[in-house]
Parts: structure tokens; sequence; C-alpha cells
């Protein structure tokens, strides 16, 4: 935004970065219709400065610092998410938050259009205006940084609080979303927080969340520091379902166990993923195939 007279003027308003027709798989949401088609939208700028930042080319510069922008008002990205014949729309790879006023008017005409609303964030908003925009958000996936105030600071340049604040929003509003943890090495693959995390998760929230746990790369400013180990990530998976998380995940690693979806109660294979794509498949709407539990998401 820029100040003019006492009025705040949005810079990114029909800025579009980044346009893409995704796998929800990509973002990651694995319980909210699965193997549908997602048109993925993204502006510029963010309101953290993450040292680990995977999209900094976007999220750390301003649309008039950049030589190409994408110029798409709401009523046009809804002609192009039905031309990619996607059953959602997501606000994503910079920080949603940074564009608010053009996700929001999007949202609220994508409702209209019956159009999904998928909100891919760090989480990072005030109360009020993220309970106007639960009116019309139909999934999100929260990045939980860590449960580390210290390193939410050094590492991000925000605070946990504000992040937990608004896991518990969309819990009271009814919004279905998953949690997503980066581990990144010497920072987040601490077991005991892994541990106090999914404890105040299991309080606060429940068991049904999906979390998905996904595997850092080097780069931007931590482009020195290794790849995070598959055998961290397997490690936490089994802390969190041990915790009685009932869906724990693996991303950014080929570990297919870490993939698929399966019955918290029977513990049978509900979903094979093997990449964006699923072979087999085993609900009954929202019910799982061999001993009918309830299975918490939105289904096909």
């Amino acid at each position: 935004y820029y100040n003019r007279d006492g009025d705040l003027y949005s810079l990114n308003y029909a800025q579009a970065s980044s346009l893409a027709a995704d796998p929800i798989e990509k973002k990651p949401l694995f319980h909210f219709y699965p193997g549908s088609q997602v048109f993925s939208i993204g502006g510029w700028g963010c309101n953290f400065h993450c040292q680990d930042c995977q999209n900094w080319e976007i999220s750390q510069t301003r649309p008039h610092d950049v030589p190409r922008t994408y110029e798409l008002f709401p009523n046009d990205v809804i002609e192009a998410a039905k031309k990619s014949q996607a059953r959602s729309i997501a606000y994503t790879y910079s920080e949603p938050i940074t564009f608010f006023e053009y996700m929001i008017d999007t949202a609220r005409l994508a409702r209209d259009n019956r159009i999904s609303n998928l909100w891919i964030s760090n989480g990072y908003i005030n109360r009020k205006p993220f309970l106007e925009l639960c009116k019309v958000l139909d999934a999100a996936n929260v990045n939980l940084k860590s449960y580390s105030d210290a390193i939410y600071k050094k590492l991000n340049g925000g605070r946990l609080q504000p992040v937990l604040d608004t896991f518990k929003t969309m819990h009271e509003q009814g919004v279905h979303f998953e949690m997503t943890n980066l581990v990144v090495p010497g920072y987040v693959d601490d077991d005991e927080m892994v541990k106090q995390m999914c404890q105040w998760i299991l309080t606060n929230l429940g068991e049904n969340y999906p979390l998905h746990f996904l595997r850092f790369f080097p780069k931007y400013k931590l482009d020195r520091l290794p790849a995070t180990p598959i055998s961290t990530l397997i490690r936490f998976r089994k802390l969190a379902m041990a915790e009685a998380i009932h869906y724990v995940y693996v991303g950014n690693a080929a570990y297919p166990e870490g993939n698929n979806t399966y019955c918290h109660n029977c513990k049978k294979l509900l979903i094979e993923r093997i990449g964006y794509f699923i072979p087999t498949y085993n609900l009954d709407g929202n019910q799982c195939k061999f001993c009918k539990t309830e299975i918490p998401g939105q289904w096909v």
C-alpha cells in the first residue's frame, strides 16, 4: 500500500505475479476434493521476511519493480478458472493477505459462481478482516512455521500467537483447513517442539485436521543449509501420530506411505497418491468403504 493524503491505495490490486492450473494436492490439500483442478493465482509481496522463502522472487518485491505482471480483475479470474475447468480458486504463491481486497472481491464473486475458495497462507492476519474472509472461504492450508516465538522472530520476522489465533478462528468458523510445517534443519527439526506443537493442536483444534511435514530445500538466504533428511520427516510423522493426530503427511519427499490417506479407525488404505495421481480411492461419500467411519474433509 501507499499513503496518499491520508488514504491507503493498494499497489497490487488485480496485479498477478503467477497463474497456473494445479492439482489440489499441490497446495497441499489432501482432504478437500482430492484429484480436483485448482486455478491458482498469486500477487506480490508478503508480510513476513522468511530467510528460507521458497518464492522470494515474488514475495520480497513490489509489482512496479518487476518487468512483467498480469492484470486480471476479479471477473477475469472467474472466467479463467471456468476455462481451466477448475473446481476451486487458490490464492497462493505469495502471501494473499498482502492483496486482501483483491482476494476477497474475487472470492465473493467465485462464491456467486459456485467456485470454491482456497487460502494458502502464513495465517498472520487480524481477526476482524479474517472473519469477513471466512464468510467466503471453503478451505485453507496455513503454514505453522514452528512452535517457537523466538524462531518466528528470527527466521520469519513475525510472531507465533497471531498464527495460533488464526487456527482457532478457522476452527470456530467451521472452515476446513490443513496445517503445514516446513522442517528447516537447525531451526525446526526438534522432537520436543513437534510434540508441544501437536499437544497444542489436540487441545485447541482436535485430532482431525491434517498435518503436513514438508521437506526443506536450500533457498534464498538459507541456501547453504542441507535439505531436510527424509528420515527426520518420517520420525516427525510417527511422533505426531503417536500424539494421536489422525492424519499426518510427508511432503516434498519420496515416501509413499506419508502421501497416502489411511482410515484412522480401521487403518486401511483410503486414498493412494502417486505424485499428483490417485490410482486408489476407497471412500463412499465421506465414509471409509471398509468400516463406515466418517472421514473429516470434503470429498468428491
